[in-house]
């Protein structure tokens, strides 16, 4: 790993750019500043904690270019920019363009000042930065107690995140930095912790987060001013994560520590119950969501669709599900990720019929089999449900799970807003109609010259869906409301992975049960069928992560986790569908399932289960070490 020589002036730097901190560090006349100085004054030690925040990851819409990063790295969905900018991430992935000297992900250069890429190096740097201020924090100069405690908790917690971030991304062991390094140390000596091993580091963290005043460290954060910081309700929410990763196949090194993650995942969640964290329940806004212009076609939808256009505040908040947000959000989701021909910008986030199938009909009847969804391996042939007698494959669209209308724009959906252009004739189902705001029908079939299908067009769908789920219902140039801040932990995440534990740690099963069926209950859908068999169960509830988490980044590491060492990702991530849609002349339209692309994906070989580490520090550690540090397959 890189060990960065904290006196450097980059260090420096990187404090004085932190807005939160008004006031400039001492420079001695070599443009350093000793640790001695920095922890003799109670500024520069809140100075130097606010570089153990700095590279918090933003996610959402934070990846390059302006991407959902995992969301189209996984078979949820297709990057729109794969095209337009193919020099990003998506593109060279999908065309397999990455390899040890350069990964797509790690390695794609930033310009918009983001944290979401180099994780590598920034998650070491930001270790090593909390592992120092761990140090050195009992003596340090701090004007009272409460701050002392507040930020040693911090601290603890954030190193617990970044670490929980390089598992998730690599899935290797890792050296464990209780103490900072030194440069004068002896690297030969330093020892890989399993995965398991780093796990409990990251749990111990968290408990001496945990385990400080209320007063201190608060479980839910209250003033716009603690923005971005921690609180003990995402040590809660990192353990019952980590737990469930560590227990996972891909994971346990032929462990079972299912019990265990069982555990863990019942105290979080009822320590976060117990704090006031619940499902978000209750329509606030029924002018916008409620609205018959916002096309959601039940309360249920307009719930979760609100949900997620709404910002988690923090004084008085209407959302207690969100347990840990970005501290970066405002950026126009409906230009970057929405419906590209609005503005004629950009589309982004093209949902994939697989994620499409995943939702429901409204009597809690899975589209396919769980079990062997598709008998090929392109999945064009759906092995469908044999007791759904509510799918119609001729309208596909209709009696689905509201999360789905509240999810995604579909062939005949409707959108009010603002419009850049005027309709031709051609657009059929909006013709005659002029710039400007109007309802628009998002019609998806192939030759609409605005919303169709397309395989180049960077404003088109390259799937036949368009995203919704995060999408104002009326945002456009003319109504500015912009996108919020990531949910990067929230209580549903948790209720299923206690689920999740339940069933795998066998014997609590209908407690397994219970939790899906909170999840379910809140949108409307039926509780899962009594009698329910364990194996059906299992499926069930990755079932319902795929569906309740759509599009959140979870799925592209839950197929992960789930796969084992020898595996690949060839049944989920090596064919991504669309849905061609052919409108007739009597105005029904042909469905016909197809890949995005006649070539697969590349990023679904066995090597694709973890991120390659930097090839120059993996070779460098095993000639110090002995060992070999490099991932499978890179």
């Amino acid at each position: 790993m890189k060990i960065k020589h904290i006196y450097l002036l980059s260090f420096v730097v990187s404090v004085l750019s932190l807005a939160s901190c008004n006031s400039a560090l001492d420079l001695a006349p070599a443009g350093m500043v000793s640790m001695d100085q920095v922890f003799s004054d109670n500024n520069k030690v809140e100075a130097f904690l606010n570089t153990c925040y700095a590279n918090a990851p933003q996610k959402g819409i934070h990846y390059f270019f302006a991407a959902r990063g995992p969301v189209c790295w996984s078979d949820e969905a297709w990057d729109g920019d794969d095209r337009a900018v193919w020099w990003a991430a998506s593109a060279m992935l999908y065309n397999g363009n990455t390899h040890i000297g350069f990964d797509a992900i790690d390695d794609q250069s930033d310009q918009n000042g983001n944290t979401d890429y180099n994780y590598w190096s920034r998650y070491w740097q930001s270790i090593h930065n909390c592992s120092i201020f761990l140090s050195r924090i009992k003596t340090a100069t701090v004007n009272n107690e409460s701050d002392r405690n507040r930020w040693t908790a911090e601290v603890h917690l954030l190193r617990a995140y970044y670490y929980s971030e390089l598992l998730k991304w690599y899935g290797c062991a890792l050296p464990l930095e209780k103490e900072p390094y030194a440069l004068t140390q002896d690297f030969g000596k330093t020892k890989k912790a399993s995965y398991y091993e780093v796990t409990k580091f990251i749990i111990q963290d968290c408990d001496s987060a945990l385990n400080v005043s209320d007063n201190d460290l608060p479980w839910r954060l209250t003033t716009n001013n603690d923005a971005g910081r921690v609180s003990k309700a995402l040590a809660e929410a990192i353990k019952s994560r980590m737990s469930l990763f560590a227990a996972s196949p891909l994971y346990n090194d032929g462990n079972n520590y299912w019990a265990e993650a069982y555990d863990i995942n019942k105290a979080s969640l009822a320590n976060l119950r117990a704090h006031g964290y619940q499902l978000y329940k209750t329509i606030h806004y029924s002018q916008i969501y409620l609205s018959p212009d916002a096309f959601l076609p039940n309360k249920e939808a307009a719930l979760y669709n609100e949900y997620f256009c709404t910002p988690m505040v923090y004084t008085n908040p209407i959302d207690q599900e969100t347990i840990f947000q970005s501290k970066d959000g405002g950026d126009p989701t409906w230009l970057y990720d929405g419906v590209g021909a609005q503005h004629q910008y950009k589309t982004g986030t093209c949902p994939s019929q697989e994620l499409v199938d995943s939702y429901e009909t409204t009597d809690g009847q899975p589209i396919l089999d769980l079990s062997n969804p598709y008998l090929d391996e392109q999945h064009t042939q759906p092995n469908y449900n044999s007791n759904n007698k509510l799918y119609d494959s001729n309208k596909p669209y209709e009696n689905r799970d509201p999360r789905f209308y509240a999810s995604i724009y579909y062939n005949g959906s409707k959108r009010k807003a603002q419009w850049n252009f005027n309709e031709t004739p051609e657009c059929i189902e909006n013709y005659p109609a002029s710039m400007g705001n109007r309802v628009r029908t998002i019609a998806t079939w192939d030759g609409e010259p605005q919303t169709g299908i397309s395989q180049d067009s960077r404003t088109a769908t390259r799937t036949g869906y368009y995203e919704r789920k995060f999408v104002h219902p009326f945002a456009g140039d003319d109504y500015g409301v912009d996108g919020v801040n990531a949910k990067l932990f929230r209580l549903g995440e948790v209720i299923l992975n206690f689920a999740e534990s339940a069933a795998m740690a066998g014997g609590h099963d209908q407690e397994a049960i219970d939790a899906v069926n909170e999840i379910r209950t809140r949108v409307g859908m039926p509780n899962l069928p009594s009698g329910i068999s364990h194996e059906d169960l299992i499926l069930r509830i990755k079932h319902e992560r795929r569906v309740e988490l759509a599009m959140e980044e979870n799925r592209y590491f839950d197929v992960r986790r789930w796969s084992t060492p020898t595996e690949d990702l060839s049944k989920t991530d090596k064919w991504v569908t669309a849905m061609d849609i052919t409108r007739n002349a009597d105005g029904t339209f042909t469905y016909t399932r197809r890949p995005v692309r006649s070539l697969e994906r590349k990023c679904y070989e066995s090597k694709y289960l973890k991120l390659p580490i930097n090839e120059d520090e993996a070779n460098l550690m095993q000639s110090i070490t002995g060992e070999k540090w490099q991932n499978p397959g890179w």
